[in-house]
């Protein structure tokens, strides 16, 4: 298996995206995910960091373009198919859920981030999990253009 395959912090473009998901974080919240690093040394730190993280982009259908060690375990799934994964797809298809789940995601559109994101999400295999205490913000660059949402979450148990 070629490193990108295992590590895929080591490929630039996730690198890059990886300081872009940092680097928003901050803006908007005024706290640090990976304190003082840079370069290769973020992008692995993010990677290896014991809270998941997820993102998706700005598609009409977002599809999942990151998610660190922790998100892929969680979620049972390898990086080649957790990215290609549509983010509604991380719920249960109920209408209940997918519409507490949309909402959640406009008003972090709206207001830039929120700070108690939570919901019942489910594994490749069907494991149901809650999530909690997440962060939820718009990854947006330093000109304004927006790369999608992420998702820092903060705590997690098994149903």
């Amino acid at each position: 298996m070629p490193p990108e395959a295992a590590e895929p912090f080591r490929r630039p473009e996730v690198a890059a995206y990886s300081a872009l998901l940092v680097d928003s974080f901050r803006r908007l919240t005024g706290r640090d995910l990976v304190p003082g690093l840079v370069g290769p040394a973020l992008a692995e730190a993010l990677f290896r960091l014991p809270d998941p993280i997820v993102a998706h982009g700005t598609e009409a259908d977002p599809v999942f373009c990151y998610a660190n060690a922790t998100a892929l375990a969680l979620w049972e799934l390898d990086w080649a198919r957790f990215t290609r994964l549509p983010s509604r797809h991380s719920a249960e298809a109920d209408p209940a859920i997918q519409g507490d789940r949309s909402r959640l995601l406009a008003a972090a559109l709206e207001k830039g981030w929120i700070d108690d994101y939570e919901g019942i999400r489910i594994s490749a295999t069907g494991q149901r999990f809650r999530i909690a205490r997440t962060v939820l913000w718009n990854v947006v660059d330093r000109d304004g253009v927006r790369h999608g949402q992420a998702a820092l979450i903060g705590s997690w148990h098994m149903l």
